[in-house]
């Protein structure tokens, strides 16, 4: 049995998907669905059971000895999000119960970090894990803080020699995109957004640069398509020696420039690419540039190739965002 949290959003319900194609069965969602259409993530998949995060502790006990694995995905991963008590009860709390739990019954444990514990990437993007380095990075919103803050305490359990879980795995995801991610509105990836005005033929407005090394368009991200996260989470799945903390991203920076482009390639229309302002809020907390280092990942094993973002975009919109049907 495997549980898998945050099972009804984008990575989730993407690892699920894997997780049956490759024969697993018993899969458990733990999630909420709400009123809109997240249930539609998860609608073709063949599930043991889903329940909301408030009965897992409970369906634990129940289940402790048939569990084999937690792959926890579930968080508020909305960057704006002001909440901060709702994001340690959500990201911070929640995480560390299930650590417990996987320590304690000696459990497989995969965790979603960020890319955002990187803060604006003035310490580098490595996927180090000693604590000089995690301590030294600044993240620039509550989100990430809440991540890097489950990274350290991690870090601080291994360096003091305490129990782990039989295999612990924290993956600091980069921009992923791909299907499933259209109930997260504002928070969708920059593909998914600007995909309706690419399919009508109308010019598509990216945020302008408030910095002089930057053009505008120009600002730089690691975009990752949310298959190769989703692969690297099975290679860990099937490969329990390998534990720590690991980047997944695409090893690449590339513009929202060519993000955009790539998108209007996959529909074989010439670019219409213009530019709007960026919220005030936003404006000190934003990311120019991420790169994912990947050294780390391939040393432990892992030498599948990453998608390049014009595949991926043009595997997003020609299988997905351009069909009737774009779930999963």
């Amino acid at each position: 049995m495997i549980i898998v949290t945050g099972s009804t959003g984008f990575i989730g319900s993407n690892v699920l998907a894997a997780l049956e194609a490759k024969g697993y069965k018993d899969l458990v969602v733990v999630d909420w669905l709400g009123v809109k259409d997240k249930w539609k993530n998860i609608a073709k998949r063949e599930l043991a059971a889903v329940l909301p995060p408030e009965q897992l502790p409970e369906f634990l006990k129940q289940h402790e000895k048939e569990i084999t694995a937690v792959i926890h995905m579930g968080a508020i991963s909305t960057t704006t999000e002001k909440d901060v008590d709702l994001i340690v009860e959500r990201n911070i709390q929640s995480t560390w119960d299930l650590w417990c739990f996987c320590r304690d019954f000696q459990k497989q444990f995969i965790y979603a970090s960020s890319a955002a514990t990187y803060g604006s990437g003035e310490n580098g993007f490595e996927d180090r894990d000693d604590l000089d380095y995690l301590n030294s990075l600044r993240p620039l919103n509550p989100y990430g803080w809440s991540k890097a803050f489950i990274d350290r305490k991690i870090a601080r359990e291994v360096a003091e020699n305490r129990k782990t879980p039989k295999q612990y795995a924290g993956l600091k995801l980069f921009n992923v995109y791909g299907p499933n991610e259209y109930h997260k509105g504002e928070q969708e990836s920059v593909v998914a957004h600007i995909f309706p005005s690419v399919r009508n033929n109308e010019e598509v407005k990216l945020f302008k640069s408030y910095h002089t090394d930057y053009k505008d368009g120009q600002q730089l991200r690691d975009f990752v398509w949310v298959g190769d996260v989703v692969r690297v989470i099975i290679w860990l799945l099937e490969n329990p020696e390998v534990s720590g903390l690991f980047n997944v991203g695409s090893g690449s920076a590339r513009s929202f420039y060519d993000l955009a482009k790539a998108a209007w390639d996959a529909m074989g229309l010439p670019p219409k690419i213009g530019y709007k302002k960026m919220p005030p809020e936003l404006q000190d907390k934003y990311q120019y540039y991420t790169k994912a280092s990947l050294d780390k990942l391939r040393k432990a094993g892992f030498t599948e190739p990453m998608t390049s973002l014009e595949d991926g975009v043009r595997l997003y919109v020609t299988e997905f965002l351009n069909k009737e049907d774009r779930y999963l």
